[in-house]
């Protein structure tokens, strides 16, 4: 219970208690559950003060010095403690629900799972204060200082850390979805295992940070920087980190599918085991970049640096790799079927190499570099057709069997109209070729780039075409004139087709170039 004595003079008005307050700086005020809801205690000197259990609902504290203060269990909802000095000060179970904190002084102060949800802590000074498990959801903390604060398994959810600082900062496992920290700095912060997800950390500072195993889905990164962080194991599935920096960061196992990674700064990253599966990263910086065992399978690499980058292991399947640099690059066990080397909007040309994807897509613009390896032996075999379900299968099988063999297939999709460039790119991949492996089954292009490019181009042309169908009207006068167009190829069945493929579709076609080699 309340001192009677003390809660008296403090009734009287606050200049008289400050008076006293001055005239017995020895004495430690017990106001324990004294009722002051709505009371008028701004400027009051509560330093040190007993107020345990003391109902403080909707008063004016506004600048009241509490530093030192044992608050336990106080109510304090709807109060008015904005610019109040709470330094060091207990409050343990208090409620501050719904309470005005802005410009507060609270450093050091034991908050330890109090309920602060929708407070307005607006500048406030949170700097070491223990928040473990506190409610902070709505909470608007724009601009204040958590330097070093402990916020472990606290509930910050939606709350608004508009460029608040929470340098060395512990959030390990806090609920953070959907908090806004844009602008905020983080440096060193502890946000190991935390919930992030659709969180805003746009422009942010997280380097040095550390998120292993944090689930930041669907967030906003971009802009934001990383270097030095860890983000090991971090759930990253669609998050937004265009233009981030993320030199030097941790990713090894991070899960990345469709993240937004366009423009980012990964120079040094670490990623080996990383999922980047769909991933855009057109224009990123992945130079000395370790992506041992990644799965970049489908990712967009368009414009996108990799110079001296690490990707032993790594799964490259369907990547698309238009203007990509990729000098020195270690390539051991990757997997790099089908890479797309055409932009987005240009007929698909797909290669098995990454370094040869480069090379051949300079083949198809630089003249000088075509003439100046014209007398090289050449592995490739470009496979003409249509790229319609029941044809493609085809095609992948044919591929994937020359692949066996040693050689670099080239598929070219003919789902586009044929085009002016179309057809000279058609005709540059074929004088690069050792043969030509061409579907007469339901042509479209086909018949078309067959009569435009065999004329000028002196390649073998093995065709191909599905028992019961006949080839296009036009096609024996092709072969009459012609004689490296050589007789179709009939089958019953793709797995036919295949198991023959040596004796009656490469044999030929070999046999065709040697003679043509001689002449």
């Amino acid at each position: 219970m309340a001192n009677p004595e003390h809660l008296r003079i403090l009734r009287e008005g606050v200049r008289l208690w400050n008076t006293w307050r001055k005239q017995n700086p020895e004495a430690r005020p017990d106001l324990s559950d004294a009722d002051l809801h709505g009371t008028k205690l701004h400027g009051a000197n509560l330093s040190r003060a007993n107020l345990t259990g003391a109902d403080l609902h909707e008063a004016n504290l506004h600048g009241a010095d509490l530093a030192r203060a044992i608050l336990h269990r106080a109510v304090f909802s709807g109060a008015d403690l904005s610019e109040a000095n709470l330094t060091e000060a207990s409050l343990n179970g208090a409620r501050l629900h719904g309470t005005k904190l802005t410009g507060a002084k609270c450093h050091a102060a034991w908050l330890c799972e109090i309920d602060l949800h929708g407070a307005t802590l607006i500048g406030a000074d949170l700097s070491e204060t223990d928040l473990r498990g506190a409610s902070l959801n709505e909470a608007n903390l724009h601009g204040a200082d958590l330097d070093r604060a402990k916020l472990r398994r606290a509930n910050l959810t939606g709350a608004d850390l508009h460029e608040a600082r929470l340098r060395l900062a512990d959030l390990s496992e806090a609920n953070l979805g959907e908090a806004d920290f844009h602008e905020a700095d983080l440096d060193g912060a502890k946000l190991d295992g935390a919930n992030l997800i659709e969180a805003n950390f746009s422009r942010a500072n997280l380097s040095a940070a550390s998120l292993h195993g944090a689930k930041l889905n669907r967030a906003n990164l971009s802009g934001a920087k990383f270097s030095g962080a860890n983000l090991s194991r971090a759930d990253l599935r669609k998050v937004d980190l265009h233009e981030a920096d993320l030199h030097g960061i941790n990713l090894a196992g991070a899960y990345l599918n469709e993240a937004d990674l366009q423009g980012a700064i990964l120079y040094g990253a670490y990623l080996p085991g990383a999922t980047l599966s769909g991933a855009n990263l057109n224009r990123a910086n992945l130079n000395l970049a370790r992506l041992g065992e990644a799965d970049l399978s489908g990712a967009d690499l368009r414009g996108a640096s990799l110079v001296l980058a690490d990707l032993k292991g790594a799964n490259l399947t369907g990547c698309f790799v238009y203007g990509l640099s990729a000098w020195d690059v270690r390539l051991e066990g990757a997997i790099q079927s089908n890479l797309v080397i055409t932009p987005i909007d240009a007929p698909i040309i797909t290669v098995d190499n990454l370094e040869v994807a480069q090379f051949i897509y300079l083949l198809l613009h630089n003249e000088k570099i075509r003439s100046a390896i014209d007398t090289i032996t050449s592995k490739v075999v470009l496979i003409l057709g249509r790229f319609t379900p029941e044809r493609k299968v085809v095609l992948d099988a044919i591929r994937h069997e020359l692949r066996k063999r040693d050689y670099l297939p080239v598929l070219f999709d003919f789902e586009k109209p044929a085009s002016k460039d179309l057809t000279g790119t058609i005709t540059t991949l074929a004088n690069m070729a050792r043969f030509i492996i061409a579907d007469l089954t339901d042509p479209s292009s086909v018949p078309h780039e067959l009569a435009t490019v065999v004329p000028g181009t002196v390649v073998p042309v093995q065709t191909i075409i599905l028992e019961g169908q006949r080839e296009y009207a036009m096609f024996p006068d092709l072969m009459r004139r012609y004689h490296w167009v050589l007789e179709p190829v009939q089958y019953k069945s793709q797995e036919l087709l295949i198991g023959q493929l040596g004796e009656r579709v490469i044999a030929p076609a070999e046999a065709k170039a040697k003679e043509l080699a001689r002449t």
